[in-house]
This record gives structure tokens, C-alpha cells and sequence, in this order.
């Protein structure tokens, strides 16, 4: 049920974008539960001049490296689940496709179930139609 936007400077290769799916895919898997094939992600390349960003806002140390990820989910988790998540995330972006942790910016965007319709005209997680 999870969407999930990643945006980046333009230039990097298909692996690498593939892997920045992959790993926020497992991140969601193993810290929300998301089932298998519960897949929905896009990558946004973007130029210099399109993509801008506080390089040290909060004492994080950001670069040209920097990865957006931007996950709209139901809102039924937890605290925990989230941190979670985000540890999850920026450890298997880490190991691939190697970004480092302050290059890793998550937000996580909570819905409504019912504001989702997968497909067919359906509102598959709301009420049923009367």
C-alpha cells in the first residue's frame, strides 16, 4: 500500500536507482509488515538548478549524494514502526547502493485508508460501497 517517491541528482545509473527501490521496498517489508508485491515506487531525477537542500540543517552533513524518499502509507503505525523504518532504510541504502546515512532524508506522509484506490475504480482499504 505504500508510495513511495525517491528524487536525486541526475546522473546516476539504472543499478543504483534500482537498488534505492529495493532497499526502501525491504525497509517497508521488514519495519511495516508491507506484504510481497505490495510494490508502488517512482525515481525522480532532477538537475542542479531543480534540486535544492539545506546542507547541514540540523547538524547533518548532507551532499550532492542526497536521497528524498518520500513514502505516503496509511496511518496505522507506531512511533516505533517509523524509527524503525528510517533506520531501516538508510542502513540498506548504506550497504546498496552506498549512500551515506546523512544522505538518506525520509518523510513519511500518513493517509487516510480510504484515500487509496489501487486500481478497477475501487476503494480496496474503505468502507464498503452502501
Amino acid at each position: 500500500m505504500p508510495l513511495t517517491r525517491i528524487s536525486l541528482h541526475a546522473g546516476k545509473s539504472p543499478d543504483y536507482r534500482a537498488a534505492l527501490i529495493a532497499g526502501v521496498y525491504a525497509a517497508l517489508r521488514e519495519s511495516f509488515a508491507v506484504p510481497e508485491d505490495d510494490l508502488f515506487a517512482v525515481v525522480h531525477e532532477h538537475g542542479e538548478a531543480d534540486f535544492a537542500f539545506g546542507r547541514h540543517y540540523l547538524g547533518i552533513v548532507r551532499d550532492a549524494d542526497l536521497v528524498l524518499i518520500q513514502i505516503t502509507a496509511n496511518a496505522t503505525r507506531a512511533p516505533d514502526q517509523k524509527r524503525a523504518l528510517y533506520r531501516a532504510i538508510a542502513r540498506n541504502l548504506g550497504r546498496d547502493p552506498g549512500v551515506r546515512p546523512g544522505n538518506v532524508f525520509v518523510n513519511l506522509v500518513e493517509v487516510a485508508p480510504e484515500n487509496w484506490s489501487f486500481g478497477d475504480g475501487g476503494m480496496q482499504y474503505g468502507p464498503p460501497d452502501p
